[in-house]
């Protein structure tokens, strides 16, 4: 059974501004625009950059939970999975960046190659896709620039193709380039966060659609990706918010947690680059994958743990079991209070 999840509006200075996700973006399009405008235009609101990263989370947010529970309905009777052994820890979750945390590289290139491969773009946007995420591995800098033409060409490729199509080519594309480009030291702690019978999440830029492929391959919860808005079921080539990244990652994070009722306390977050330090800042237990300098850097300024499976290092200045400790006593906890509850029942 799955828990009711909580109905309080999300985090944030437009709470609650999406809804459920079935009715799309395109109802109250116009409505959203003018709420966006009003913030903006005070002196003492929030920047733009906050308001689309906030309407970016709570998109996310909605779309993976909407996700989740279709794949559950999908399952529905003809679900054979045994029955867990392990009681479900309710209120804790693991989140984990996927580009160069549990993917090998940029998800969002190896997709573009298997598009590339199927004549959906020409191979010269793949090689300009591809030189931009080397200039971002280089610097560790977001380049705006390179974003916004990344954004507009995406967008253009999407704009007017069904969504289903997109998850479609995302299954092939996953089965052909992604699986071997998992990392089975991410992959193993994110197994250990799912024995737990906790939550596990990825938060990613890319799209929501094709994260969550990557999430049902690796049998985890779902995913927190980019929302391009869809009308009908059609991609109108425009985005929800913004690109799912820093801030956004972080009130997505904490969106789906007042949602689905999580103590970000008892949370752990995986990611590789600085970018994410707000998302990595909103739980109790931060673990640095394949950092890059300014990311270790933080983690050791803070306490943060470290692993490092690039050459099969393995640094951690707390360890590791820290954040499995909690899932094991969380789980615990949740036996207990199962335990308990039959007792009174009967």
């Amino acid at each position: 059974m799955v828990p009711e999840r909580s109905k309080e509006p999300g985090a944030g200075f437009i709470a609650g501004r999406f809804g459920e996700f079935a009715p799309r973006w395109g109802q109250g399009l116009a409505d959203l625009q003018d709420q966006f405008n009003r913030i903006t235009r005070s002196p003492f609101g929030p920047s733009e950059e906050e308001v689309r990263a906030n309407l970016a989370g709570e998109a996310s947010a909605d779309a993976a939970l909407a996700l989740h529970d279709a794949e559950l309905a999908l399952r529905g009777e003809d679900d054979d999975t045994p029955p867990r052994s392990v009681p479900r820890d309710l209120t804790a979750a693991a989140f984990f960046d996927v580009d160069n945390t549990m993917v090998q590289g940029a998800s969002i290139v190896h997709f573009a190659r298997g598009l590339a491969a199927r004549k959906y773009f020409k191979t010269s946007d793949l090689v300009d896709m591809a030189w931009k995420q080397v200039k971002f591995r280089v610097t560790g800098k977001e380049n705006h620039s390179d974003m916004a033409s990344g954004k507009e060409k995406a967008l253009s490729f999407i704009a007017g193709r069904p969504t289903a199509e997109l998850a479609a080519l995302g299954e092939e594309i996953y089965d052909e380039i992604i699986a071997d480009k998992i990392w089975p030291g991410t992959r193993a702690l994110a197994q250990m966060h799912l024995d737990a019978g906790q939550q596990v999440w990825l938060v990613t830029a890319t799209p929501v659609e094709l994260a969550q492929v990557i999430a049902k391959r690796l049998g985890l919860t779902g995913a927190l990706g980019t929302v391009a808005e869809s009308e009908d079921g059609v991609f109108t080539g425009r985005l929800v918010g913004d690109i799912l990244h820093g801030l956004g990652k972080a009130h997505a994070v904490r969106t789906l947690a007042i949602r689905e009722g999580l103590n970000l306390k008892r949370c752990t977050a995986y990611s590789d680059s600085h970018n994410d330090v707000p998302m990595l800042s909103l739980v109790g237990t931060a673990v640095a994958i394949n950092p890059d300098a300014d990311l270790r850097e933080v983690a050791k300024n803070r306490g943060w743990e470290i692993r490092d499976f690039r050459t099969g290092r393995k640094a951690a200045k707390v360890g590791v079991p820290t954040a499995l400790a909690l899932g094991a006593a969380g789980g615990a906890a949740a036996a207990v209070l199962s335990r308990k509850r039959e007792a009174k029942a009967s």
